[in-house]
């Protein structure tokens, strides 16, 4: 089964916490704070392979998750780094933002690898927090949290030349005669499933060409396996259209190119912006069809004075593929060198920060108390010694730093009025 398309969902590393303890010796009578800090999150790592040329892997296993760091330990040590995970994909592979669609990288050209997840960082001990004023702090840094996306892998095929045509034109056929590349052929729909590359090779120039499957009207709205194949036509910079010239199966090579146009045009307009070819095949056939010489001056009538150029061919026998490849490469080389790269839309390390735990902010109308609550308070609450006058100071400057005082004031608190979180209820003073 050939894949080029897959649903992913990337974890990375949460970072470890920190450690709250303290140097506990014989003969050490006021150790102070050893706490040692958590160990980073591992990273989410997309790395180009170019042995691959599918995406079957990850239809497989769907999620991925980059090791977490371990919690520090008491007598300063730090905790151990989570693993990077390392995901193998072919070259050509373009990731996107599952839900909005936009890309995030597209591993092609000098992109070889990419850090998509950055794990969390891990959280500092208490030794970090001793001063000269509070020298047993009672509370460390949890780690960063993880962060989570699911991402769509999809399988561009780069290449110099792409066969565009319908089932049974002769695009597999003309792939055989001019390369290496031994694609299946046979009469029926949808002999290719899966794009073909072959290198021409022409005395010291060189050129890729690729058969991209067979199209079908409809193809732009999904029908058959459109979008599968119509994604690889993006990154070819010229097209070469193969018509059946003599219409064996009683199609019109007019009507077929109108068509194959209208479907790429659907699908992205930009594509009929680029240079094309079209290679009229069967010419083995001429003498046997009353209608091909017809059709072969009424495809050179409609296009050649748009600048595409038609030429006979036959890839059954070979006839007039070498003038046929010497244009195209000629062609080729007066096109920039690059290939396509799609940019980056979507950057995850900036829209999804560390997904921060949530907490609210609201008035107890019964209890006429001002209430803060929610994972983040919870956990802060667990590091921290409010029973210390030094930790106290600590957890009001983290209420502060997040926000939560100036959102306690909008819902209008006054000096003396009750706050409460989880258990504990203070009175408020500006």
């Amino acid at each position: 089964m050939y894949c080029d398309k897959a649903r992913v969902i990337l974890k990375s590393g949460k970072g470890g916490d920190g450690h709250v303890s303290f140097r506990r010796e014989k003969y050490v009578t006021n150790g102070g704070p050893d706490g040692g800090d958590g160990g980073k999150g591992g990273d989410v790592i997309l790395r180009v392979d170019k042995g691959l040329n599918t995406l079957i892997d990850f239809r497989n296993v769907r999620k991925y998750a980059a090791g977490n760091g371990e919690n520090g330990g008491k007598k300063n040590c730090r905790g151990k780094d989570g693993d990077d995970i390392v995901l193998k994909v072919p070259e050509g592979t373009v990731v996107r933002d599952a839900e909005s669609g936009k890309v995030i990288i597209d591993m092609s050209g000098d992109c070889m690898e990419y850090v998509i997840l950055k794990g969390g960082r891990g959280g500092q001990g208490n030794q970090h927090y001793a001063t000269s004023t509070m020298q047993a702090p009672k509370y460390a840094q949890p780690g960063q949290p993880s962060l989570e996306i699911e991402t769509i892998f999809e399988l561009k095929v780069a290449s110099d030349v792409g066969l565009v045509g319908f089932p049974n034109a002769g695009k597999s056929s003309l792939l055989s005669a001019c390369t290496n590349a031994r694609p299946k052929v046979a009469g029926y729909q949808f002999t290719t499933l899966r794009p073909n590359l072959g290198v021409v090779d022409l005395g010291g120039e060189q050129f890729v060409i690729s058969d991209i499957p067979g199209l079908i009207e409809g193809a732009s709205d999904g029908l058959g396996l459109g979008f599968e194949f119509l994604r690889h036509v993006e990154r070819c910079k010229v097209l070469l259209f193969v018509v059946d010239t003599v219409g064996t199966e009683g199609r019109d090579p007019l009507e077929d190119l109108s068509i194959l146009e209208n479907e790429l045009s659907r699908y992205d307009a930009t594509l009929l912006e680029r240079p094309r070819m079209i290679a009229a095949n069967k010419s083995d056939l001429f003498e046997s069809y009353e209608n091909a010489q017809e059709n072969l001056k009424a495809l050179k009538d409609k296009y050649e004075p748009m600048g595409i150029k038609v030429y006979p061919i036959s890839a059954a026998t070979g006839d007039g593929i070498p003038e046929l490849l010497r244009a195209v490469n000629e062609l080729v080389r007066s096109l920039p060198a690059e290939t396509k790269v799609f940019e980056q839309e979507y950057d995850p390390a900036e829209s999804l920060k560390y997904a921060e735990d949530p907490f609210t902010v609201y008035f107890d109308d019964e209890e006429y108390e001002y209430v803060i609550e929610g994972p983040r308070i919870e956990k802060m609450l667990g590091y921290t010694n409010l029973d210390s006058e030094k930790g106290f100071a600590f957890f009001q400057r983290f209420l502060k730093d997040n926000g939560m005082l100036d959102m306690l004031e909008e819902l209008g608190i006054k000096d003396g009025d009750t706050v409460r979180l989880y258990g504990h209820s203070f009175e408020y003073y500006k």
